[in-house]
């Protein structure tokens, strides 16, 4: 399967609607693809100045080390010298908390979706309905 600007604007579309559904704060969502390049970004109104580099930073943490940022955060509690180094590395680019959910195609890494705005959790409950509504698989970690 081939990753798409179609497939990346219809999982920020599943995203905003899941988020309506469940009444979640306004979300900034970004796609990128399994080299770890920015496919495509959506910021709702009212959300701050920050959220874009958050939710690319989720997803670019969960690419990078081929895991869900949920396991980043994870091990950023059991190993947190090894988490700084991999921030180092990538020019402090990581964010290690839940939001950034790699999206799969049979066990193949496709890209990753990363979601800020509301709480973690909520962030990537989201990020998961939405790629499961595309019938592919999500991994949060």
């Amino acid at each position: 399967m081939k990753f798409t600007l179609e497939l990346a604007q219809s999982l920020i579309a599943n995203c905003l609607e899941w988020r309506r559904a469940n009444d979640l704060k306004p979300l900034t969502i970004a796609v990128l693809d399994s080299g770890g390049f920015l496919i495509a970004l959506a910021r709702e109104d009212g959300t701050s100045n920050l959220r874009p580099e958050i939710a690319q930073g989720k997803a670019r943490g969960a690419i990078a080390m081929g895991l869900g940022s949920r396991a980043l955060y994870e091990r950023a509690k059991i190993e947190p010298f090894f988490v700084q180094a991999m921030n180092a590395l990538s020019a402090g680019s990581l964010v290690p908390v839940a939001g950034g959910v790699l999206i799969k195609n049979e066990g193949a890494i496709l890209g990753a979706l990363g979601i800020t705005g509301d709480s973690s959790d909520n962030d990537e409950a989201c990020a998961i309905a939405s790629i499961q509504n595309a019938g592919l698989e999500a991994d949060g970690g």
